[in-house]
């Protein structure tokens, strides 16, 4: 999408000689060295690492590729950067390393060239029940979209039976034998096109071509702003990298959809608006303009010299609770974030059970002392402006330590992704920390699978808390949701998508009026 005739560019060449050069440099974590740092927390100390200009990248980070000749060093900080190298200079494809070429990509799970998707495939032959309704129910149905509403009839005599047979359509097992299969082929087709896109997307990912879709622009002039109406215009006002493929720009939405779900309501320029349809309430405006006040600071004249300094406020606290796979994302997808708030400090805090789960190998977690009671682990070195820090404990047990109080509805907000409040399986977690989420008075950012999973939180929260709750915001679909499809290796008819649906809501305000006696 960069050009060389852009309004950007000129104005860069322009300004090159009093413009700074920025350096994205590449992040390699280390463990803390126990008792060696006074700090509060455990800090997490990185070191730049040069990288030679014809590696393959594979990474979503930005690496700076230093040449010996130091009128031409490469910054890579993606295609809005006008300091990037000619296209013929940039990193080739390495043929050794591609698994499987573009057309290539369709294998059935149980015969994939990729060890990782075959053990996938064997995995849900052991745990995956065929849905044919000739079988009993395995569990108890909690939505109409759940396959296992059809087991209800009276031929549903036979034994749950673990599914064998994949489909030679989309290469997924489904049925647990090849009669039940054509049997219920009908049923089976309105989701076949979907389980082979989403099959072709998982060996895509394992093919080894260079994902150039994972490599993004740096920071931007505020005189371009970013339009957020939906993808398209975003990764282009952005500059990202041309995406020429849907499945490209389905790998690429699905690692974005965890920042830009959360731009995309507090931003100034949000698509979301209180006019008739924009989905947002007269309560909602109160909150998130709260927010974006804080998030859209006004110049102040401060530069990078001694007499340019001014102070700054304290950072915005993004509180994410139940973290899961967005706290295993690649640091430079959160720092996307940053590129849209800028002058505006911000801090990402995981919160969940499951935030550091199969990490312990890359980040080992701290043991807990009276100075860091929690065990919390800080990345404070990824920018000057994006602090990350993660905790593996439950929201609650920290909210009743009073641990990041006080809150303001200026600097704090709450984000949960695909919470289900109203799950039966995940329910009793949510009971004790709603009340405490209420109390607060932040916003509360909240994102389902499904449509029909974002509804159940919503009538379990507003049912729970009985008009002590104001909607900020109405479910519906996220603008900026994963385009791609997932699987669920316990059901391979279970498909969902992430982020789907948004929605927001905070405990309920009274205003106190004086009255004339």
């Amino acid at each position: 999408m960069s050009s060389g005739y852009t309004y950007q560019r000129c104005l860069s060449t322009l300004s090159k000689a009093s413009c700074p050069k920025f350096l994205v440099r590449h992040i390699r974590l280390s463990p803390s060295h126990g008792g060696a740092s006074r700090r509060q927390y455990t800090q997490i100390h990185r070191k730049p690492k040069a990288v030679p200009t014809q590696q393959r990248r594979t990474a979503a980070t930005a690496v700076a590729a230093p040449s010996e000749d130091l009128n031409k060093r490469v910054y890579v900080n993606g295609p809005g950067d006008p300091r990037l190298p000619h296209p013929d200079e940039r990193p080739t494809q390495n043929p050794e390393r591609i698994v499987l070429q573009p057309d290539n990509l369709f294998h059935s799970f149980s015969n994939s060239p990729i060890p990782n998707i075959r053990r996938r495939a064997a995995f849900m032959k052991s745990h995956a029940y065929c849905p044919h309704p000739e079988h009993r129910q395995t569990r108890i149905v909690t939505s109409p979209h759940d396959p296992e509403a059809r087991k209800t009839t009276s031929q549903s005599i036979q034994p749950p039976a673990h599914v064998k047979f994949e489909c030679p359509d989309c290469g997924l097992p489904v049925y647990c034998s090849e009669e039940h299969w054509m049997d219920d082929y009908e049923h089976h087709a309105e989701i076949c096109d979907t389980l082979r896109q989403a099959n072709e997307d998982d060996h895509d990912l394992h093919s080894g071509r260079h994902f150039s879709e994972f490599e993004w622009p740096g920071p931007q002039y505020e005189e371009f702003l970013p339009n957020m109406t939906n993808w398209d215009t975003y990764l282009y006002t952005r500059e990202y990298n041309s995406i020429n493929s849907d499945r490209s720009m389905r790998q690429v939405t699905r690692l974005l959809t965890y920042p830009l779900t959360i731009a995309s309501v507090l931003h100034e320029l949000s698509p979301y608006n209180i006019r008739a349809g924009g989905r947002l309430t007269t309560e909602g405006i109160k909150s998130f303009s709260a927010l974006r006040y804080t998030l859209h600071p006004p110049r102040d004249g401060g530069d990078a010299t001694i007499k340019g300094l001014r102070p700054r406020p304290p950072p915005v606290r993004l509180f994410i609770l139940g973290a899961r796979a967005e706290s295993s994302l690649p640091r430079a997808v959160w720092i996307q974030l940053e590129y849209l708030f800028l002058r505006c400090a911000i801090h990402i805090i995981f919160i969940g059970p499951e935030s550091m789960m199969n990490r312990d190998a890359e980040l080992p977690l701290p043991e807990r002392t009276p100075q860091n009671p929690f065990g919390g682990i800080v990345e404070d070195r990824l920018t000057n402006y994006t602090k990350i820090t993660t905790f593996v404990e439950y929201y609650h047990t920290m909210h009743k330590a009073k641990y990041f109080q006080p809150f303001d509805p200026y600097f704090d907000c709450f984000v949960l992704f695909h919470p289900g409040l109203g799950h039966p399986a995940s329910v009793h977690e949510w009971e004790e920390t709603l009340p405490q989420l209420l109390e607060t008075k932040v916003p509360i950012i909240c994102t389902g699978y499904t449509e029909w999973d974002m509804q159940r939180d919503k009538e379990w929260v507003e049912g729970k808390m009985k008009g002590e709750v104001d909607v900020l915001m109405e479910a519906g679909e996220n603008r900026f949701r994963s385009l791609r499809w997932d699987l669920n290796d316990y059901d391979a008819g279970d498909l969902s998508c992430g982020n789907w649906g948004v929605w927001a809501f905070r405990g309920k305000r009274y205003e106190a009026t004086m009255q004339d006696e």
